[in-house]
């Protein structure tokens, strides 16, 4: 239930900020927020999958932490970060 190595590669070409960045938190933040759209719809079929919406509620948490700490380090970098990611704030 994961997302593809392609699309991962395209989410981290997109979201990078430098040419060997793979890991800053723009790029982890572009990467849970498609996990957790492609684990919402999973959901939206298998309503009583637990083991799942469990993962799916530590991804959120996961990507509402590295929003803070982009959010208290660079203020206009979040909202451009929100904004192109298109996830509401």
């Amino acid at each position: 239930m994961s997302i593809s190595i392609e699309s991962k590669n395209k989410i981290i070409g997109e979201y990078r900020t430098h040419d060997s960045d793979t890991g800053s938190p723009e790029v982890q933040v572009a990467i849970l927020t498609e996990k957790i759209r492609h684990l919402t719809e999973h959901l939206k079929l298998h309503k009583k999958d637990h083991a799942s919406r469990r993962g799916l509620l530590q991804m959120v948490g996961k990507r509402s932490s590295l929003l803070k700490y982009v959010r208290n380090k660079d203020w206009p970098r979040y909202q451009q970060l929100i904004q192109r990611l298109g996830i509401r704030r």
